[in-house]
């Protein structure tokens, strides 16, 4: 639309629209909306000439909260915290944002009944179902269609493979026994991996999640080995079953490339079985076949994934969209297994789907048929709950961490951060665990600085020994900074420039602008003729070749391949990177660096998601207490409608 055409539709409005379309062009210029969400009201405007303002308002928080990870418009949440729906950070004083009018002034005398009601009649809003109409309303949600179709087709999907459990042969029995022997059992708790392995061979759907080190790669390995030693003993499967194993980014499929391969060599099984087993993950996008400046893939419902068996790392990672995609390209009858932790920080685009499936996973039981499952072949006597989710039978938590133990502080914050416990967090600050540290001087930036120069000293020093790029990638895995904000002195884009800067003075790399040799870059853009994806982490080095030309290498599983700099059109340095882009990656060191002051942005998910990146040893930068109690009882909530879509399952069963 032009200016000239937005004049006069603003001419030609009532007052209660004409103060609307004032507001969001201030909420545009503070930045509590995104110049999207005001385009996309001024659209529906001209679609729709005389739609009342509290329904573009509606549309363009509908919006605006697709941008910050929700699926949909909750209209009581947005009535009973209208400030929560824009990105308003707190009013300082003699700011003008005092005298902007905010979203509450609009909805003064509204409740959600008659706020739905109202977007029921309007043209731009149809209820569930086939239609053209750009918003969606369901209950009392208001969704952009395009994501109501991806929800629904989502729900549809996952509907159909709980369904008709799976024959599980008597014969897997011993195998299953002998593969999970050596794991420690107590009494007052079952071999969970056994329980996800158990009823993972009855399901075609299985979700399997877990915190870090609780061996969610181990287990399901084993589930690989089991199912292939049955297909290949089959008489009616003469090469086994076509397995494939994918993740969201090329740093988590690596990592579950090398993670499946360690793990295949240690089965307890035949060699043709371990040789049937896959070695290599792709990205979910090279799985998908990602078409070049589309949405579109070139594998879907009309020309499915060429498998039998599809397991997905980090699946908390995966958007609404990007599932809906993946699930209409799978093949009815192929088995589908998703990996990941439900407490880490959901994808970054909308959608918390792995979140929203395991949910209740905690508290729920399972039915009588998967509790004589477990009985029958694992030897594992569980109470039936016959009141279960149909859903529940198909996910597992596993409960026991194998990397962190009691004597572990890393484990002790990450268990009272998920708990919420603000007093068990700091006792773990104050019992001195070796494997923590607390930066004391972590208002000072200097301070910040020295600590991540020292992180990065060993990988420049083994650089400038003559490492070979795969022997630096390895190291680069060694230490990472990691910030909760993106912009600001303790935000990823100051702490880059200026850890850059101090590595130049003091000799490490011979530039701190443009490309450099020893310049750390996370792909940040999908790119599949280079076979680089979003989250890809690769190196800046000299060519092995010819020393004055600059290459970029990116792990493979055979080594390290190069790129010229010219080619890569996104990417990032990531001497320090945000604890939304470390997901799907672990570092042996991380330095957290958090905000002064409580943030909105600092949730007990992001905390959990930063402090478990480390393996080792963890530095934790500025927060002090009342930052941290603030991000504690803070958690991320998005909105979407898989509650009911469980609930109509459930009615389903009992009908």
């Amino acid at each position: 639309m032009s200016d000239a055409q937005y004049s006069l539709i603003l001419e030609a409005t009532p007052p209660s629209r004409t103060r609307l379309f004032e507001s969001l062009a201030w909420w545009e210029a503070l930045g509590w909306l995104r110049a999207l969400d005001a385009h996309f009201v001024r659209f529906l405007a001209e679609l729709d000439s005389e739609a009342p303002a509290e329904v573009l308002l509606a549309a363009a928080l509908t919006s605006h909260q697709l941008g910050r990870g929700h699926v949909c418009l909750a209209l009581s949440r947005a009535l009973a915290a209208p400030r929560d729906v824009l990105s308003l950070p707190p009013l300082e004083e003699g700011a003008p944002q005092a005298e902007v009018p905010l979203p509450e002034d609009f909805l003064q005398g509204l409740d959600s009944a008659t706020w739905a009601a109202r977007l029921a009649v309007s043209p731009l809003v149809a209820p569930p179902g086939p239609g053209t109409t750009p918003l969606v309303l369901e209950g009392e949600r208001l969704y952009l269609r395009r994501y109501w179709s991806a929800e629904r087709a989502v729900a549809a999907h996952l509907g159909e493979r709980l369904g008709r459990p799976l024959p599980v042969e008597a014969s897997l029995a011993e195998p299953l026994a002998r593969l999970f022997a050596a794991n420690a059992t107590h009494d007052d708790m079952p071999d969970w991996q056994k329980v996800a392995c158990t009823l993972a061979l009855r399901n075609r759907m299985t979700i399997i999640s877990g915190g870090p080190g609780t061996g969610k790669t181990t287990t399901v390995t084993r589930l690989l080995a089991l199912l292939q030693t049955q297909a290949l003993s089959s008489v009616a499967s003469s090469h086994g079953l076509r397995i494939q194993l994918a993740a969201p980014t090329g740093k988590a499929a690596a990592r579950l490339s090398e993670s499946i391969a360690g793990a295949v060599k240690d089965l307890d099984v035949d060699d043709d079985v371990k040789a049937a087993l896959p070695r290599e993950a792709l990205t979910l996008h090279r799985l998908l076949g990602a078409r070049p400046d589309t949405r579109r893939f070139r594998h879907h419902a009309g020309h499915p994934l060429s498998l039998d068996l599809l397991v997905v790392d980090e699946a908390s990672m995966v958007d609404l969209e990007l599932m809906a995609a993946l699930l209409e390209a799978m093949p009815a009858e192929a088995r589908l297994i998703l990996l990941g932790d439900k407490d880490q920080l959901a994808s970054v685009e909308a959608g918390s789907v792995l979140g929203d499936l395991c949910a209740n996973a905690l508290d729920q039981g399972y039915s009588p048929h998967a509790c004589e499952v477990l009985e029958r072949l694992a030897g594992i006597s569980m109470t039936p709950d016959a009141a279960c989710s149909p859903l529940a039978d198909h996910v597992v938590m596993l409960r026991k961490s194998y990397r962190f133990d009691v004597h572990s502080g890393i484990g002790a914050l990450a268990a009272a951060t998920n708990a919420g416990d603000v007093a068990a967090f700091r006792r773990a600050w104050d019992a001195g665990y070796a494997d923590i540290n607390w930066l004391t001087a972590a208002r000072d930036q200097m301070a910040v600085e020295r600590a991540a120069l020292a992180g990065y000293r060993a990988l420049y020093r083994r650089i400038a020994a003559g490492a070979t790029a795969t022997e630096a990638l390895e190291r680069l895995g060694d230490f990472q900074v990691l910030c909760a904000l993106k912009r600001g002195p303790r935000g990823v884009e100051g702490l880059n420039a200026r850890i850059a800067t101090r590595l130049w003075r003091e000799g490490f790399i011979d530039d701190h602008q443009g490309w450099y040799a020893g310049r750390p870059v996370m792909v940040t853009r999908n790119d599949p003729q280079l076979a680089l994806y979003n989250g890809d982490i690769g190196i800046v080095l000299p060519d092995p070749e010819a020393q004055q030309r600059l290459r970029v290498f990116f792990a493979t599983a055979d080594g390290a391949r190069a790129v010229l700099p010219s080619r890569l059109e996104a990417c990032e340095t990531v001497f320090a990177m945000t604890v939304h882009k470390s997901q799907g990656s672990e570092f042996a060191h991380v330095l957290f660096v958090l905000p002064e002051h409580a943030n909105p942005i600092l949730t007990r998910e992001l905390v959990y998601t930063g402090i478990t990146r480390a393996k080792r040893q963890l530095t934790l930068a500025g927060g002090d207490a009342r930052v941290m109690d603030s991000a504690l009882h803070r958690r991320v909530v998005r909105d979407s409608g898989f509650a009911d879509w469980v609930a109509v399952l459930d009615e389903e069963e009992t009908s």
